[in-house]
């Protein structure tokens, strides 16, 4: 692997890194303090609390919907296994987290490819990818809806 290759993972491995700590600093005490079902707002209504909560929360959904698009498209050209684990971590955990990471795993896998002086063809999808795809497309779309609503 070259060494720009390995400073990129290392900066993506930083970013993965900040945005754990950033994101659940903030969830856990969150999950864990007055907002449980039952004891005030719940997260979904909180993400509905004024413009700004509304704004970035259609941002970043629909940035999951664009980085699910690429990573879906990228380990298909280049052979990166476990893709929707990255999304679907990416939902439970944090896509700031996860696309990162994903990140990575095609640096590495762009590396081995080129090492083997191998250059990835066109991209071809599988019916489950367009599926999946589709199911996140409507979902974001709802959700968002739903949160600018």
């Amino acid at each position: 692997m070259s060494s720009f290759r390995k400073a990129l993972c290392w900066i993506y491995g930083a970013i993965a890194l900040a945005a754990l700590v950033a994101t659940w600093s903030q969830n856990l005490p969150y999950f864990t303090g007055a907002h449980l079902p039952g004891n005030g707002p719940s997260y979904i209504a909180d993400l509905k609390v004024n413009g700004a909560a509304r704004s970035f929360t259609v941002d970043i959904g629909l940035f999951l919907l664009a980085a699910t698009f690429l990573m879906a498209i990228e380990a298909r050209r280049l052979g990166i296994r476990w893709v929707w684990l990255y999304v679907a971590f990416g939902f439970l955990i944090a896509i700031s987290v996860t696309f990162p990471l994903f990140l990575i795993a095609r640096e590495m896998r762009l590396a081995k490819l080129q090492a083997a002086g191998t250059v990835p063809g066109e991209v071809k999808l599988v019916a489950s990818d367009y599926v999946a795809l589709a199911i996140i497309a409507a979902l974001t779309a709802g959700f968002s809806w739903y949160i600018l609503t």
